[in-house]
């Protein structure tokens, strides 16, 4: 097995509160990229909303054989995650994983 570290951007197209974000946060939090080496050396951050507009990118460390199955585990752990905060797939759109980092 291979750690990755996957990167997802996203839209929220729905109200961002401080409660939805924290429980984002939360549930997020075991999948944590700062834990490896890479997300320590690059300072990583989790979870990422851009100043002046609704989009975000979430960065997340996940233990796959390939990056195919990585990308699906990454995406699949975000959905959990964004239906744990409250948002619909609708309400939060997701971009295309991508592959950030490869530590063994």
């Amino acid at each position: 097995m291979t750690t990755y570290v996957v990167t997802i951007p996203g839209t929220l197209l729905a109200e961002r509160t401080e409660a939805s974000t924290e429980t984002l946060q939360r549930a997020l939090r075991p999948a944590d990229p700062r834990g490896t080496r890479f997300g320590e050396e690059e300072h990583l951050e989790m979870l990422t909303f851009y100043s002046g507009s609704s989009a975000f990118s979430i960065r997340l460390e996940v233990e796959a054989d390939d990056t195919e199955s990585a990308e699906q585990q990454a995406r699949e752990k975000v959905g959990a995650a964004l239906r744990t905060a409250g948002y619909s797939q609708d309400e939060a759109p997701l971009g295309d994983a991508v592959i950030t980092g490869i530590t063994e």
